[in-house]
């Protein structure tokens, strides 16, 4: 099984709308729009990804259903969802702020790195961090 190779390509994130999400992950957080694929019936095939990203895109996928709705913002029930590293700490915190991002604290020193705790556009948390 030394032969086996497997990284994850595409995460599914629910968001309640296409356009707004774009527009948080590329004008927010600096991200890129990777593809936007229309493919009929209000369904559209859209990746998001960091900059310089090692290929994990994130599927922005709108809701469409009730219990998909329930799930927008929430998708780990409070918890931190999501971990975005970075090699620029105080940059990306500059940055995100200047450009409205919601942040739960200050950021904070701790033994393993900096980092922040923040908020997407329909609530769901995410950490701010640059390992040491």
């Amino acid at each position: 099984m030394t032969n086996i190779k497997q990284h994850i390509g595409s995460m599914a994130l629910v968001v309640g709308n296409y356009d707004d999400a774009i527009a948080f992950y590329t004008q927010k957080l600096g991200f890129d729009l990777i593809e936007d694929t229309d493919q009929g019936n209000g369904k559209r095939w859209v990746l998001v990804s960091p900059p310089n990203s090692n290929g994990t895109n994130f599927l922005l996928a709108q809701a469409s259903t009730q219990q998909q709705l329930e799930a927008v913002g929430n998708q780990t029930g409070g918890r931190v969802f999501l971990f975005l590293h970075t090699n620029d700490f105080w940059r990306d915190y500059e940055l995100m702020q200047k450009n409205g991002v919601n942040f739960n604290e200050q950021p904070r020193v701790e033994e393993y790195g900096t980092v922040v705790v923040f908020e997407d556009l329909y609530g769901n948390k995410w950490d701010l961090l640059q390992l040491n």
